[in-house]
Formats: C-alpha cells, structure tokens, sequence
C-alpha cells in the first residue's frame, strides 16, 4: 500500500481577488474549480492546477480573512512548484522581477535548480526544475508559454520541532522511505519520498528545535494532501490509521475526490485524498472554474450561499 505523490496543497489567503489575480494572471494556472470551504460556505475555495486539472498539480486556498500567517515551527514552510529546465527558470525569474514581487535567484539546491519566491500575502513557494519527467499538460488559455508553464507540485518543505517523531510517522504509517540529507540555507535537510520518488512524490523535513510554532493566517498554508489512486486503497489507509490508533477525522466524501485527515506528531495537518473523481465530474472540462460550483449535498443552499460570497471576478 503506497502513495503516490503529492496530491494538492491548500493555503490561505485574505485577499481572494488579489490571489485570482496572480495564480491565474501572473503564474498563469488554470483555475479548474471555483468552489466553496465545505466546513465554512462563507469561504471561497479556489483550486489552480494544469490545464486539465491532474491530481497533483492542485494548489488551492480557503479564503479567510485572517491575520497574516506568524512564521514558524511545526509548519509547512515552502511549497515547491516543478518546471522544466533552467531555460523556464531564467523566463520565471524575469518575469516575477518585472512584477516587483519578492524574488530570489536561480540557485541549486539538493542537486536541482530551483528560484525561490512569494505571493502578495507572503505565500512562500519555489519553483523546481523537475527534469521534465512525467507527462505535463498545459492550459491553451494561459497569459505562459506552454514550455514554461507550472507542471505541478513538490516538493513541500516542513519545518518540525521534532524531526524524529515526524519521521516515524513518515515511515511507519505511511510507509514513505528516508531517501537523502543535504544541507541548504543552513540547516540540515532530511527527504523522505513516495511512490516512485522524484520531486512530485517528496517531502523535505527541517528540524529546527529552538524556534516557537508557527502561528497559522494569511500567507500560510493549512494543510497538505497525498496521492492514493483509488478507493480500495483508500479504505486500506482509513483501516489502517484506526488499527494504529492514529486519530483521524474518518472517511470524507469531498465530492472530487474522498478525503481522510489527521496530524504528524508536530501538528501538521495531513490529508490523504483518492485521484478521482476528479473536478469534470459537474462541469465540462472546457469550461472548469468560470462558476461557482456545489457539491450537490450544498447545491440546495445555493442561493444563501451565493448571497454570503464576495464576487471575485
């Protein structure tokens, strides 16, 4: 029983126009699903992803408005976005320069090139040159060449008061296997990967012991979700977190995809989520993210819940 990767991050943000604005203007992703938090219908939930809405190229935010994110331990810290080539990456680095956002350079790190950089609310996300591995699928309607586009997520960085704890886990419940250290940005930095590894399967682990948590808003990320291709398999991992008393939230039907959610020892919120059945299941895949869509289990409440919403364009 293995995952397979990253299936999506979720982040938040306060300023949902502003983040429309930069993910599908500036990075030019697609929104593929323009939806509602399922837990709070009076938060967007906003899904950016390839062009044909592939599980694991998924970056999505719950629209709250909170205070900005307190940066920390037991957190997500980085979120990597994989591109092809330092060619991509030179394109990448001018572009975001010319926006006057923040930026680093293009630098390797863990035998990669990779260009760090953040959003308008500080959302902290590095672009990592993937080798052009995999299957990608660009958007024909993306402001971004189709070579340059975003092909996805990973890795995702952590940053953990107890690296040990968070590595059992890893490995003794979700069965992901150390794979390499290396040193960057001064810390010692530890990968554990899934699946058939490579950066869309990875999790990179910074222990940090005298640092205070981090303390989540705006700019931050909520939680992290990964790969299970389907739903025997996802059952397996429901028994499974029961059998070794994980505490966890129980089976949920998210309508796109089925969902199971606990902690890491240190308190990050993990998501297990199934590929399918995908964002075309209530809208044609031409057309994904120009409406609000409902679940049809909130689609009766759509006119209270349309009635709360800001319009985003």
């Amino acid at each position: 029983m293995q995952l397979t990767g990253i299936h999506h991050l979720t982040a938040i943000s306060a300023r949902p126009r502003d983040n429309l604005a930069f993910y599908t203007g500036l990075l030019g992703m697609r929104l593929v699903k323009k939806t509602v938090n399922q837990d709070d219908v009076s938060a967007y939930h906003l899904f950016y992803a390839d062009g044909k809405a592939n599980p694991g190229t998924d970056l999505t935010f719950f629209d709250f408005p909170a205070a900005p994110e307190q940066r920390g331990n037991n957190s997500i810290s980085r979120t990597g976005l994989r591109v092809s080539g330092e060619k991509t990456l030179g394109y990448w680095r001018d572009r975001l320069k010319r926006a006057g956002g923040v930026t680093g350079d293009v630098i390797e790190v863990d035998g990669r090139l990779t260009l760090p950089f953040e959003d308008g609310e500080g959302q902290r996300l590095v672009l990592v040159d993937d080798g052009g591995l995999g299957e990608a699928s660009p958007w024909e309607n993306s402001a971004v060449p189709p070579e340059h586009q975003i092909r996805g997520l990973g890795p995702i960085v952590l940053t953990v008061q107890e690296l040990s704890r968070t590595a059992f886990v890893l490995t003794e419940v979700m069965n992901m296997r150390p794979v390499r250290d290396y040193a960057a940005h001064g810390a010692q930095i530890h990968v554990f990967a899934m699946g058939e590894g490579g950066p869309a399967a990875e999790l990179h682990v910074i222990e940090q012991k005298d640092v205070p948590p981090a303390r989540q808003g705006a700019g931050g990320v909520h939680h992290v979700a990964f790969r299970t291709p389907d739903e025997a398999q996802y059952h397996a991992w429901a028994r499974r977190l029961t059998e070794l008393r994980v505490a966890n939230s129980g089976e949920i039907d998210r309508f796109y995809f089925r969902s199971l959610y606990f902690r890491e020892p240190n308190g990050i919120l993990f998501e297990i989520a199934t590929d399918g059945p995908g964002f075309a299941t209530d809208e044609p895949m031409d057309s994904l993210g120009e409406k609000l869509a409902l679940p049809p289990f909130l689609e009766p409440r759509r006119r209270e819940i349309e009635a709360g919403l800001k319009p985003i364009g």
